[in-house]
């Protein structure tokens, strides 16, 4: 499928906003268009279809602002830029657009078609599910290592642990580490330096969504799509929330003269007597009752943390301690609070231990050896894997490597607004499935990375995409020189899955012929809904599993 132009068509859904924005447009009175969307790729693209669509060639201003204060907004329409400045930008996010449907849609149809099976591949889907895969194979490479540690543990509860001249408190050999507690064992320990200094730390970064999902998930178990869903409530019906779909985490200089307004609108219940110690004013804000629940907590994350911003640095000293025993070094570090700062809005309690041993001193205790065990790397999560698309180099060959300075620019696969999305698609699609907290690899997943062609299961394509897409920005390459390239690529991979030797195995194949067709039928389950869907691709027939169709009933009669 490579038509020669692509066209757009309105959603059917917004058809009727589009025709009151087109009435607009072409106006006789209205001989100006100031596009106001987005200051990014994206935002660039949607304002471009809409007037193309549109039919009308009027002359085109820019609003190019990065906040939505009043004062800020103000200036912007002082400076408008002319259009013509952000046509690169346009032809980016075309190529980009038109590039995904391409490759995405071919490779989907050639995979589906040649084996039989609903396959579906693209640029950020295929990548993140070989993330998973990736670490699925670290888990089942990995041979656990048995080592012993060396403690010991004073009566006023600090803790030294042996290191070697090189600070390894791990010995694997059990041997050595007998004959080290031995040598310690009953002997003499004495304090024979003590270090401190004094340590500031900052409050971390506001939220961008990606941050606030991984918070979620990891505190709440909020999925990222429902956290996105939810951040879009609180933006657009509460309106207690700047926008949401954003990877920005600093404060402009232009939102600085609203701070005090800001601290106001959350000063109440348990954020009072945090807000007083910044503005002395107290601000009930009675909208914030309507909030439900899940609504509640992910505003006390993003109001917590725009406090903490706000607040004083935490300040601590950091006490460390070498022990010597029989010749042998043992370390203790210890940290004294000495301002609590932006802590306490999380409810950190002041530390008192740590500074009550001198240098010289001798101290009694118990001398320990523990056993452990090397453990695997977990398996993702949705926070884990959030993180892993934000910043994909460590899953990227050694030979890629020069590529991830690409995708640290563009901000890893995917975008803040879409990540959360490609994750639902690979849970729905069958590709991982979720036990617990933890993200799994299905047999579907790991055969459709064995089956779909390599390098669109690396996160090196996105980057070699984008450091074109950089350069059709900048007018360094032109758009139908990249698409050109688009086109070759998508035949290459359509031919090489058409001339594939290898076979895609169902694992949830049933017994239960299809009617239309008489070809099996599979037993298909996603968030919503179990049913069964006939193997035959061509048929595709469907129907409710009568498991899920009792259970419903069950459901209705209990009320």
């Amino acid at each position: 499928m490579i038509p020669t132009n692509l066209r757009t068509t309105t959603i059917k859904k917004t058809q009727k906003q589009f025709n009151s924005i087109k009435r607009l447009l072409n106006r006789s009175d209205i001989d100006e268009i100031v596009v106001a969307t987005d200051s990014a790729r994206e935002g660039e693209l949607v304002a471009r279809w809409i007037i193309d669509k549109a039919n009308v060639s009027k002359p085109i201003k820019r609003l190019w602002i990065s906040s939505v204060t009043d004062k800020a907004i103000q200036e912007g329409f002082k400076n408008l830029k002319d259009g013509k400045h952000y046509e690169n930008l346009y032809h980016a996010a075309a190529a980009r657009s038109e590039a995904d449907w391409y490759v995405g849609l071919n490779a989907t149809r050639a995979l589906t078609t040649k084996f039989n099976a609903q396959l579906s591949a693209g640029r950020v889907q295929t990548p993140t599910l070989g993330i998973i895969a990736q670490r699925e194979t670290e888990i089942k490479s990995f041979t656990p290592r048995k080592y012993n540690e060396v403690t010991f543990k004073s009566d006023n509860g600090i803790t030294f642990v042996w290191n070697d001249s090189k600070n390894n408190s791990r010995i694997f050999n059990k041997e050595q580490a007998d004959n080290l507690y031995n040598k310690m064992n009953n002997q003499t320990s004495i304090i024979n330096f003590i270090e401190k200094a004094q340590k500031k730390n900052f409050a971390p970064q506001l939220y961008d969504l990606t941050e606030l999902q991984r918070d979620a998930n990891k505190i709440y178990g909020f999925s990222g799509k429902q956290t996105l869903r939810i951040m879009q409530q609180l933006y657009e019906r509460h309106k207690v929330l700047t926008y949401p779909r954003t990877n920005s985490r600093v404060i402009s200089s232009d939102i600085v003269p609203t701070l005090k307004d800001r601290i106001k609108a959350c000063s109440f219940g348990e954020y009072d007597k945090y807000t007083s110690k910044l503005v002395h004013k107290t601000f009930h804000l009675s909208k914030i009752d309507t909030l439900n629940s899940n609504e509640k907590r992910i505003y006390d994350l993003v109001t917590k943390r725009f406090l903490a911003v706000l607040s004083e640095p935490f300040e601590y000293e950091q006490i460390k301690m070498i022990a010597e025993i029989n010749g042998e070094t043992l370390i203790a570090k210890e940290n004294l609070t000495t301002k609590i700062g932006w802590k306490e809005i999380y409810g950190e309690k002041q530390s008192t231990k740590g500074g009550n041993l001198r240098q010289g001193q001798h101290i009694k205790g118990q001398l320990l050896l523990r056993e452990g065990s090397t453990l695997p790397p977990e398996r993702h999560t949705e926070d884990s894997l959030l993180k892993a698309m934000e910043n994909p180099a460590k899953y990227m060959e050694e030979t890629d490597r020069k590529m991830a300075k690409t995708l640290q620019i563009v901000g890893g696969i995917g975008t803040v607004a879409t990540r959360a999305d490609v994750i639902d698609k690979l849970i729905n699609g069958q590709y991982i499935e979720q036990r617990g907290k933890y993200l799994h690899l299905t047999r579907t997943g790991k055969q459709l990375l064995d089956l779909a062609p390599e390098d669109l299961c690396s996160p090196a394509l996105m980057a070699e995409w984008e450091e074109k897409l950089l350069k059709i920005e900048k007018g360094e390459l032109r758009k139908s020189q990249f698409i050109s390239e688009i086109k070759s690529y998508t035949k290459d991979i359509v031919h090489q899955i058409k001339n594939m030797e290898e076979t895609f195995k169902h694992d949830n194949i049933t017994g239960t012929k299809c009617p239309n067709c008489d070809d099996f039928m599979l037993e298909v389950e996603n968030k919503q809904s179990k049913f069964l869907r006939c193997k035959n691709q061509s048929c595709n027939h469907k129907k409710i599993s009568i498991k899920t169709l009792m259970l419903d009933v069950l459901n209705v009669r209990n009320g």
